[in-house]
């Protein structure tokens, strides 16, 4: 890729989808602002909490699975936000605080001066446990 990505509705990065770390290391690169480090402590948690973490860039967004097509997690920038989907967040305990309308997937949002803890760590160990979203 070359130049610097071209950012979207919300400060969202537009980068080519694709597999593996290389595309999702370019994401958290082009997140603006405060939530480039949203990003690099996202990525970090979920990388330490699933050893082997399968990664890739889809619809402009990066996604986690154990095995590749078969998503756990995703996140996006919004203007006020990073949001992080959970496919499956209905299962997790406690599940994650915003609802979807879809009834399985459950989202927690990052706002400016918060990050990731130890709830976010425990919600990816158990949605990594879980069966894997097709997409």
């Amino acid at each position: 890729m070359t130049g610097k990505p071209k950012l979207l509705s919300g400060g969202n990065p537009q980068i080519p989808k694709g597999e593996g770390d290389a595309p999702v290391q370019a994401y958290i690169a082009a997140m603006p602002g405060w939530k480039r480090a949203v990003g690099e402590a996202l990525d970090a948690a979920i990388v330490s909490a699933v050893p082997g973490v399968e990664k890739a860039v889809k619809w402009n967004s990066p996604f986690y699975g154990k095995e590749q097509g078969r998503w756990f997690a995703s996140f996006h920038c919004f203007d006020r936000y990073v949001k992080v989907t959970f496919f499956r967040g209905s299962s997790l305990e406690p599940p994650p605080p915003e609802k979807s309308k879809y009834p399985e997937v459950r989202y927690y949002h990052i706002h400016e001066g918060e990050m990731p803890g130890d709830q976010f760590t425990a919600w990816v160990k158990q949605a990594a446990k879980l069966p894997g979203e097709k997409m």
